[in-house]
Formats: structure tokens, sequence, C-alpha cells
């Protein structure tokens, strides 16, 4: 029986071992059947993600256009040709010109041949031509420029053409994968993707106005204009600008809000021009120290340093040293978001505004005015003395909060000096000239009829504001 018995406890044994060699093969086996499934399952969504994408950009690509622009420009001669002996025997030769071309991109707005694209692309150009993704090559036209956003619109006579519809940029989340489509030196129909890095960018310094999408979704030079879309191929920006220090990409690209151009471009629609809220304020962030000397709780808002007189702000009685925490029902982030929300009001529209004055939380009710339009500027070709080169414009408040001039004086502002202009040297970008061979100037008429009767190959005496000082400056004959 013990033998028996030692036998059945082997048997045992013996099937036991099995049993559990049977069962770790069982637990074992199957994690490799599934790794085989959930590869499969990875490539066939990886596969699925890729066409979706490729269908997006097949959508999407017939709409951006690639544009060219061409201008001529004036170089700076060398000194030695104004040496007498050099005029001796070769005489007096000009400043010499140049063409000088520059590559963009652009977005079929509408199917009649309105095409979205950057106002510095086509700034300052002779001739666009416009090339659809068919290859097919038109003049454009612009016909709506706005610099403070950095957006226009140019025309050419086509009609049946692709359009993208447009994304709703207000709910763009941080994380989305967007695409950038555009002409990258003159590379047609570049796709490059990525996600969208960051959202409310401003004080870059690119705009007047800023609150730009960042994406590290590949843009180089030849993107401006061209577009950034979702993955359901909604156009919901307008790539502008990299940053880099090298030239080309770094993975921090920026484009215009959708919502901000689909603004612009319905005022440039309606109105032939793009109109903007105004309340005739200057404003500043609050630090830390000006918290604790106004006994504010936070840095929320931000704080009035100026008041226009005669302004909206002003007859809605707001003052200096209000801090402005809520606008139309609005929190306040920065100044940059308060400049951005006054200007996408439509003027004639009462606000409440809420202020904190004296630790008191108060409601103003403001009627906002409209934007003065951009002042004119005189070309710098229509003098042929020392001013010559010059472009000056009208001296608005607008002018003056600029260049942090609260007091009222009277001239026109230096806008910009050409590199062949005798006055290079002498004047400089932001200078407000008050006087010309002491004769007043107050505005930009005055200073065209003083100017224009100055004759060549004399000195000129001007009065100027420089950095908020006044001084006498005198620009010689060349």
């Amino acid at each position: 029986m013990k033998d028996i018995n030692l036998k059945s406890e082997k048997l045992v044994t013996y099937f036991l071992t099995f049993i559990t060699f049977l069962l770790l093969a069982c637990l074992l086996l199957p994690p490799v059947i599934y790794a085989n499934t959930s590869d499969k399952e990875s490539t066939e969504i990886l596969t699925k993600f890729g066409e979706a994408l490729s269908k997006v950009a097949e959508r999407v690509k017939p709409a951006v256009v690639n544009i060219s622009t061409s201008r001529t420009v004036r170089t700076q001669r060398p000194p030695f040709f104004d040496d007498p002996l050099f005029k001796r025997f070769f005489g007096d030769i000009g400043p010499q010109k140049r063409k000088v071309t520059n590559l963009g991109s652009g977005v079929i707005a509408t199917s009649d041949g309105y095409i979205l694209t950057n106002n510095h692309v086509i700034e300052g150009a002779e001739d666009i031509i416009v090339k659809l993704s068919d290859g097919k090559e038109y003049k454009g036209k612009p016909v709506g420029m706005d610099s403070r956003t950095d957006i226009a619109i140019i025309k050419i006579n086509e009609t049946n053409l692709p359009t993208v519809p447009w994304g709703d940029s207000d709910k763009l989340r941080v994380g989305e994968m967007v695409l950038a489509i555009g002409n990258p030196y003159g590379l047609s129909q570049t796709i490059t993707m990525g996600i969208i890095s960051a959202l409310g960018r401003s004080g870059i310094g690119i705009t007047d106005y800023e609150d730009f999408i960042q994406t590290d979704a590949a843009i180089n030079p030849g993107n401006s204009g061209g577009a950034l879309v979702n993955i359901r191929g909604e156009l919901i920006g307008i790539n502008t600008a990299i940053f880099s220090v090298t030239g080309g990409y770094q993975g921090i690209g920026f484009a215009i809000p959708s919502n901000m151009v689909k603004n612009v471009m319905d005022s440039i629609f309606s109105q032939g021009r793009v109109v903007r809220g105004w309340l005739g304020v200057q404003i500043q962030p609050l630090t830390p120290d000006i918290v604790k000397q106004l006994g504010l709780k936070d840095e929320t808002g931000v704080l009035l340093v100026d008041v226009v007189e005669g302004g909206p702000a002003d007859k809605g009685e707001l003052k200096r040293y209000d801090v402005i925490v809520e606008y139309d029902g609005k929190k306040i982030d920065n100044p940059f978001h308060f400049k951005n929300m006054v200007a996408a009001t439509k003027p004639g529209k009462t606000v409440e505004i809420k202020i904190i004055r004296n630790g008191n939380l108060l409601t103003a009710k403001v009627t906002i005015g409209e934007l003065p339009i951009e002042p004119q500027i005189v070309s710098p070709a229509q003098f042929e003395n020392s001013l010559r080169g010059v472009s000056v414009q009208e001296l608005t408040d607008e002018v003056l909060q600029k260049l942090g001039i609260t007091r009222k004086i009277k001239g026109v502002v230096v806008n910009s000096i050409e590199e062949d202009s005798p006055a290079l040297g002498y004047l400089s970008k932001g200078d407000i000239i008050m006087e010309v061979n002491r004769k007043p100037v107050t505005n930009l008429k005055e200073y065209n009829d003083i100017v224009s009767k100055i004759e060549k190959g004399k000195d000129i005496l001007l009065g100027i504001m420089r950095g908020g000082s006044p001084q006498v400056i005198t620009v010689p004959a060349r």
C-alpha cells in the first residue's frame, strides 16, 4: 500500500506540474497574440490617420496660391560720386535703380477671385503675379491693405475658384494638430504638420494689433500669407512670421487668427477700409509696485496713464489712474488683449467698463468712437532739395501717444528716410518737424507748401522735437 501511495503521489505531482505548465503557457501565449493584434490595430489607425491628413491636404491645397511681387528700388550711390573731380570726368551720376522680387503665399477667400495674404508680401509692389495650384498665372490688384494687422486682400479676374471653409479661432485649444500650407522658398504647395503651441501671443513687435497663434509647424520664408488649417480642413489662421536667429525654421511660427482676419476682410468689403473702435486712452500694464501704491489686490487689469481730451473715455468720465478690470463683460488680461477688444468694437456701440478708482469698483458707460484714419504720408519723391527722400505724416493724437508725448504740439512726424537722402544722418524716424526755415509747420499741407518752394542746393534749418526735447538742426545741401 505504501508503494502504491508513493506511486499515486508521484502521479499527482506529475499531473499538477503538467497542469501548472499548461496554465502558464496559456497565460503567456495570449499576450503574444494580443501584441500581434495590437500592432495590426496600430498600423490601421496610423494608416487611417495618414489617409485623413492626405484628404485634408487635397481639399485645401487648390485654395492656396503662390504670390510673386516686384518693385524698383534706388541704391545708395558711393560717396566719391559727389567728388568734384569725379563729376568733372564722368558727370553727375544719379542713384542707380534695380528690380527687387519677393515671394509669398495667399489663400483664396472667395470664389470670385479675392485672395488673402500678408500686407508685407505686397507692400510697395509694382507688379503682383498670382499663380494657382494648376499653374495658371494672373495679375493681382490690391483692393485692401492693413499694416496694423499685416493683412491684405488682392483681386484676380477669375471665377469658380476653390476656397477654404472658415474655422472659429476663438475655439482653438493648445495641443490641437494643424497643417501649414504655402510656398516656402518658392516650393509650391508645401505642407507641414505641427500643433498649436500657444494662443494669444502678443507684445512681439510684429504688428500694432497682435493676437497670434503660435505653432511648431515648419514655416519658412515664402510661407507668409499661406494657410494654417485644422484637421477638419478649416482655415484657422494666416501664416505671418517666424522667430528665428538664422532666418529659417526653428520651431516657432506665428499666424494671425482667422477671426481677426475675417473682421478685417469684412470691414474692407463693407466700408472700403478697416474701421476700428477707439477709446481715446493711453494704457500700461500693472506692476507689483503700482499695485502696492494704488492699494490693489492683484495685477489684474490695465492702468490708464492718459485720457485724450474730448475723446470717448473723457466723455465717459474715465480718469487717469483708473484701473480697467472688465470691458463689455469680459475680464482684462493685459494691455494687448484690451487694445484688441476695443479695436474690434463697432464705433457707436455703448459698452460697460468696470474700473477700480480709489479702491472702489465702479461701472462707466462709454460710447466707442472710430479710430482716426491712418494719416496721409507725403511721398519723398516730391522734392529735389535737402529734404528729398524724407517722408512725413500728420501728427495725430495717436501718433503722439506712440511717441510718449502727452502735451499738445503741432507739426509733422518723420515716417521714413531713404538711403540716398541728404537728410540721412540728420533726421531720424519719429522726429517731429515743427519749423522749416523758421516758418511754423502745423500740418501736412503747410509742410508741403513750405518745402516745395525751397530751392535745390540750399541748406535747410529745421526746428524739431526729438525724444521729447526741442532741437534746432541744419540739413546741408548736397
